[in-house]
C-alpha cells in the first residue's frame, strides 16, 4: 500500500488501515485496569462478539493466556449460543463497534436479569445501548471507521485484551512503539507482483495456520475486500481430508506455517493437488513467502497487517470499490430500541 498513491488513498479502508500504527502508539494500557481488579474474582474470562470484533481479539488472547499459563482460563463463543451457557463464574465482556449489535445486546439484557456482577462492555461509539446495559465500559480511542471491513478497531480491541490480561496478571505492556513501527512497515511494503497475480486469479482463498485469530480474521477480510470466496483451514486441517476438493485453481496462505509440517503441506497440496502454496512468515520457508519482521510476543498484529496489505493489492488488481460491498454491512445484526 502507498497512501500517497491516488489508486489506494481514495480508500477509507486504506486510510484505516494505515492509522493502525497510531493506535497502537497510543493505547493506554491501563484503560482497563478497575476491570482487570473486578475480573481477577472470577474464575475465568468469557470474550464475545460477532465478526471481526471477536475472532481476532478473542482468539488472540485465548491463545495467549494458553501459552503464558495464565490462571485464568479464557473462553470465546458468539453471543446467542452463549445464551445458553452458565456464566456466572465468568467475567464477561462484549465487544461491538457500534455498541448495537443484536446478539451482544440479547446476552447482556440477559445476563443482567440473572443478576451477573461481572460484564463489561468495549465499543468504538459512545452512549450506545450495550453500554448502558454494561456495569462499565470502554469506548475506544481508535475512531470512527467508515469502511464496511473493520480493521483499526479490530487490533484495539485485541490491545485492550492484550492489556488486560497483562494487568490482571500484574504485567505491563511494553514493546508498543516498536509494535507501531512494524504494523506501519508490513502495511506499507511493496508485495511481489507474481503473488498478487496469482492470488487475483485464484477461484479460491484459503488461509490456513494456528487458531490465533489471524487466519480466520483473513478470510473473512477475503470476502469483505476481494469478494472471493475464502475458508479458514485451522491447523493442518489442509492436509486431513479437504485435499479431496480442492483444485489446482485454488491458492492457500499459510500464516507462521509449522515448520514441521510444511513437508506434509508440499506432498498432499503441492504435489497431490497442484496447488499454489504461498506463506506469511518471519522466516525463510519451503513456500514462496512473503517475509514480514519478527514481531515477538506481539506477532499476531504484525501477521494480520501483512494479511490486510496483501487483500487490498489483491482487491486494486481486481478493481473492486474497496470501500462498498454490495451486501456486507458495517453493523450486521443491528438492536433497533
Amino acid at each position: 500500500m502507498n497512501n500517497k498513491d491516488i489508486k489506494y488513498n481514495k480508500y477509507a479502508l486504506v486510510r484505516e488501515m494505515l492509522e493502525t500504527s497510531e493506535v497502537i502508539r497510543k493505547f493506554d494500557p491501563d484503560c482497563n485496569k478497575n476491570m482487570a481488579i473486578k475480573s481477577q474474582e472470577k474464575r475465568g474470562l468469557f470474550l464475545t462478539g460477532e465478526g471481526s470484533s471477536r475472532i481476532f481479539p478473542a482468539k488472540r488472547a485465548q491463545y495467549a493466556s494458553q501459552k503464558s499459563g495464565s490462571v485464568w482460563p479464557i473462553l470465546t463463543e458468539g453471543s446467542t449460543q452463549a445464551m445458553d451457557y452458565k456464566l456466572d463464574d465468568f467475567a464477561v465482556f462484549g465487544a461491538s463497534n457500534s455498541g448495537q449489535t443484536k446478539e451482544v445486546v440479547r446476552l447482556f439484557q440477559q445476563i443482567k436479569a440473572e443478576g451477573h456482577d461481572c460484564f463489561y462492555s468495549l465499543t468504538a461509539n459512545p452512549d450506545t445501548t450495550l453500554e448502558k446495559l454494561a456495569m462499565d465500559a470502554h469506548v475506544m480511542n481508535c475512531g470512527k471507521e467508515d469502511a464496511v471491513a473493520a480493521t483499526k478497531s479490530v487490533i484495539e480491541q485485541g490491545l485492550f485484551y492484550d492489556g488486560l490480561l497483562r494487568n490482571m496478571a500484574g504485567d505491563k505492556m511494553s514493546g508498543l512503539d516498536k509494535l507501531a513501527d512494524q504494523v506501519s512497515e508490513v502495511l506499507t511494503m511493496e508485495i511481489d507482483q507474481e503473488l498478487i497475480d496469482l492470488m487475483k486469479n485464484a477461484d479460491m482463498l484459503y488461509f490456513a495456520g494456528k487458531n490465533t485469530g489471524v487466519a480466520e480474521e483473513l478470510t473473512l477480510k477475503t470476502n469483505e475486500i476481494t469478494r472471493k470466496k475464502s475458508d479458514f483451514l485451522e491447523g493442518t486441517y489442509a492436509v486431513h481430508g479437504i485435499e479431496e476438493v480442492m483444485d489446482k485453481k485454488e491458492v492457500v496462505i499459510i500464516v507462521d506455517p509449522f515448520e514441521s509440517e510444511e513437508e506434509k503441506f508440499q506432498e498432499c497440496l503441492v504435489k497431490g493437488v497442484g496447488m499454489k502454496v504461498i506463506a506469511i512468515a518471519s522466516r525463510e520457508t519451503s513456500f514462496p513467502t512473503i517475509r514480514i519482521p519478527d514481531g515477538g510476543q506481539y506477532q499476531d498484529y504484525v501477521e494480520l497487517a501483512a494479511g490486510w496489505n496483501l487483500l487490498v493489492e489483491i482487491g486494486i488488481a481486481l478493481g473492486i470499490d474497496l470501500d462498498k460491498p454490495v451486501r456486507a454491512r458495517k453493523v450486521g445484526n443491528e438492536y433497533i430500541v
